[in-house]
């Protein structure tokens, strides 16, 4: 899906749920009309790869001198297999990601759990955010999914951190495979104080932990998907390879893990989790798939839309929302778009839609015991300067007056 047709191409249809949440439907609506698209699913059937341009998604990569068992076929041709995974159990599923992925997998067949302590609910409330889409409580969201589809998702209602929880969630729901979304996944969430860096790295890294300890103790076969991200590379000027990359120094050549240049102790804390898992890999035998996903947008997914108490997260704020997010909120309400410096940050960008059914690609198609393999995921690149153009180019369409303010300096947090 690209970006610039799901923002432009808008119609003046907006689900319930945004039109009920504020006293200003046409703000609102707005913002609806801004990210909202009929059109299709980006296909990733074939998952193909081109340096620096559009569509980088899920091409493999050599690990240690051999091949990765790749992403090939598609989620469909194993519906019916006596091999697919049947269990999986997603962590973080009260989150943006996850919610969207839970729901995805449920309605694909799968038997699915989720593990979650509901913190970041929590951090809304202490930093005065608030998602722009109504979110009700998790135990409503699973009970209106049954309703409607007949599908029942476990509920585990606690924190990865404590290892004597996540031990029976893994004994008592048995994973054949675990996403795991249940990170504090805010850069600027982690950056505000020396407590929250501490949270953050506590949060991620032992969490991860956690999770590896109870695969190698409870779930032996359990495929392991860890959300990544592609800011563990930072922004060198070469080439981002997935995950690994050929180097010849002196005269010999190796298969080494590509350098990390992490830009925050958020990022850090990803750097250590794909370290510990490639180690895990290697030492107990573990099944792993790291998917370094760009910058994720969109809220609408097929399930998300069925039902207003289905609805996923809109973040906009300066601390847990993105600039696309912003920006299509800024547009709505007459705020000059704040681009922060000078606009030429770039970064790769993935559909919420296509999140999830990457996700279902790497269920489907899992890696070999002891296999850690790498993918990096996101479908287009825009600058921040694009991106504001593209809002702006969507705002005039809705008839909206959209400025933008280059050069803004955000706004801190203590």
């Amino acid at each position: 899906m690209k970006m610039a047709h799901l923002i432009t191409n808008c119609s003046f249809n907006t689900s319930p749920s945004v039109q009920t949440f504020s006293s200003s439907p046409n703000y609102c609506r707005s913002v609806g009309q801004l990210q909202n698209s009929k059109s299709s699913n980006l296909s990733l059937k074939s998952c193909s790869r081109r340096q620096k341009k559009s569509y980088v998604t899920c091409a493999s990569a050599a690990v240690q001198g051999q091949t990765q068992t790749p992403l090939t076929g598609s989620p469909q041709a194993y519906e019916h297999s006596s091999s697919k995974p049947k269990k999986v159990m997603v962590i973080g599923g009260d989150g943006y990601c996850g919610w969207a992925t839970a729901l995805h997998l449920s309605n694909k067949g799968y038997e699915v759990a989720i593990v979650d302590n509901l913190v970041r609910r929590l951090f809304d409330h202490q930093l005065g955010l608030d998602s722009l889409t109504p979110i009700t409580s998790i135990q409503n969201r699973v009970r209106r999914w049954k309703s409607l589809t007949g599908k029942t998702i476990q509920l585990f209602i606690g924190d990865i951190c404590d290892f004597e929880f996540l031990s029976e969630a893994f004994k008592s729901f048995e994973p054949d495979a675990a996403v795991h979304f249940g990170e504090q996944r805010s850069a600027p969430y982690s950056m505000i104080d020396r407590s929250r860096a501490v949270y953050t790295q506590h949060n991620n890294v032992i969490g991860t932990l956690n999770v590896l300890f109870a695969m190698k103790e409870y779930s032996e076969e359990c495929h392991l998907v860890k959300l990544g991200t592609m800011g563990e590379y930072g922004t060198p000027n070469i080439d981002i390879e997935e995950g690994f990359i050929t180097v010849t120094h002196n005269g010999r050549t190796d298969i080494l893990p590509y350098p990390k240049q992490a830009s925050s102790f958020y990022h850090l804390s990803k750097v250590h989790d794909s370290h510990n898992i490639a180690f895990t890999c290697k030492a107990w035998g573990i099944r792993a798939t790291d998917l370094n996903q760009g910058v994720v947008y969109g809220v609408r997914t097929d399930e998300t839309a069925m039902h207003e108490e289905l609805s996923n997260r809109f973040d906009y704020d300066g601390v847990f929302g993105t600039a696309l997010n912003r920006f299509c909120v800024q547009a709505a309400v007459g705020h000059p778009l704040t681009v922060y410096g000078k606009g030429g940050q770039t970064r790769g960008y993935l559909d919420i839609r296509d999140t999830v059914q990457c996700v279902e690609l790497a269920i489907a198609n899992p890696a070999k015991p002891g296999e850690f393999r790498v993918f990096n995921q996101f479908t287009e690149q825009f600058s921040v300067n694009e991106l504001a153009k593209l809002v702006t180019a969507a705002g005039a369409k809705l008839g909206l007056e959209v400025q933008d303010q280059i050069g803004a300096q955000p706004t801190s947090r203590g």
